[in-house]
């Protein structure tokens, strides 16, 4: 019934993304409407449901294929679902693999979500999904309780920086971090917030300011698994505010999530506890909140 909704908005639009294909697709292999094994309709027959070029559908699937949810492509032929990787053997980028293991974590009674972090936008995109699931009637925890560390506006960042250095107080790079890292924080804190009103659920949301760049980002759920990601740094531009900024940044969404689990073994076991020992004594260190303004 959700697809069907999301269809009729789409197939509305005269504009429609090939992220937004790609999100509608991927909802209906999650759903099971689309199996493992099955063929997808033709780019001719996308292409027509949504209204757009095969261009646009071409590259809705190309991210599917990224993703890792369609088999390659045969000349001619449409590609089939690919068999499902979960996210508990392999590392997967975090756009992959956080979204699944967050539902998971939200199908207990209380839960528990605490995360270190450059910007809350990976955390932002993969709530989405859980929260949807609670709307929907499919979980209701009776507690939410999220604690969330991200750098401080004060800090000389270690990433992202300009290319060129720093001109005296200006830096723009600096200042569209900024205004990312609380856009996307207070949509978080927003979305899961509404779910007092509309389902009654127990919400508490909190930020604190690190002192310094974290090299990794780190997700612990419920104090059962610990999802851990690398930075990798890279050199790219960015549009922002009519200006070419060129920076030296992390693409936070790309960086392979590493999973520990406490009942995969002493060693996972180990690493889960010190992870969120680490987690817990930095948040009591630390007693400057976030300011999102």
């Amino acid at each position: 019934m959700v697809v069907a909704q999301e269809n009729v908005a789409v197939n509305g639009s005269s504009r429609v993304s090939p992220q937004e294909i790609a999100d509608i697709l991927r909802e209906r292999i999650r759903s099971g409407e689309l199996r493992t094994g099955d063929r997808l309709p033709t780019q001719a027959e996308l292409a027509e449901e949504f209204g757009v070029e095969r261009g646009t559908v071409r590259q809705a699937l190309h991210t599917l294929r990224e993703d890792g949810l369609l088999t390659n492509q045969g000349k001619g032929s449409p590609p089939r679902i690919a068999e499902p990787a979960s996210a508990l053997e392999e590392p997967q980028p975090t756009t992959v693999g956080l979204a699944p293991r967050l539902t998971a974590a939200f199908s207990t009674a209380h839960v528990r979500i605490d995360a270190v972090s450059l910007t809350a936008e990976s955390l932002m995109l993969a709530l989405s999904e859980p929260v949807r699931h609670i709307h929907e009637g499919r979980t209701r925890p009776e507690s939410v309780d999220v604690r969330i560390l991200l750098p401080s506006r004060r800090i000389n960042l270690a990433f992202p920086v300009p290319v060129e250095g720093r001109d005296g107080n200006d830096d723009p790079v600096h200042e569209r971090w900024l205004a990312q890292r609380n856009a996307q924080a207070r949509v978080l804190q927003h979305n899961l917030l509404a779910l007092r009103a509309t389902h009654g659920v127990d919400v508490r949301v909190s930020f604190r300011a690190l002192p310094f760049t974290p090299p990794v980002k780190l997700y612990l759920l419920n104090g059962e698994e610990a999802l851990i990601g690398y930075y990798m740094l890279t050199r790219r531009e960015e549009e922002w505010e009519s200006h070419t900024l060129e920076m030296y940044d992390a693409l936070g969404s790309q960086s392979l999530l590493f999973p520990f689990v406490k009942r995969d073994g002493q060693r996972e076991r180990a690493f889960v506890e010190e992870s969120q020992k680490w987690f817990d004594a930095l948040w009591e260190t630390i007693t400057t909140d976030l300011t999102l303004s």
